[in-house]
């Protein structure tokens, strides 16, 4: 199973309403399979900050956080994606050579 799918399995606890994990490793020097995005709506989210959804992300992760050089994540609850509709772009990377 590839390291997108695994992500994607994974995440999948959080019972999102919306899930997109993408491969941006193209737009970085570190190789194949090191940077992921991923937009994830879930009721879950409703009245924790930033700080404590990302915590649930990284448990519903485990072991698999390891074996990412690089994650950037945008949680929403339902309300918050029904406005905004759309996560930001991701920036071109800068180097780390």
């Amino acid at each position: 199973m590839s390291k997108l799918a695994q992500l994607q399995t994974a995440l999948a606890a959080l019972d999102p309403l919306h899930l997109e994990v993408l491969d941006e490793s193209h737009m970085h020097s570190r190789g194949l399979e090191s940077h992921y995005k991923a937009v994830i709506v879930s009721p879950e989210f409703a009245g924790l900050s930033a700080v404590k959804r990302h915590q649930k992300v990284y448990a519903s992760l485990g072991e698999l956080m390891s074996e990412v050089h690089a994650l950037a994540l945008h949680t929403y609850t339902p309300e918050e994606w029904a406005q905004q509709g759309t996560a930001p772009a991701s920036p071109t990377c800068k180097g780390g050579h």
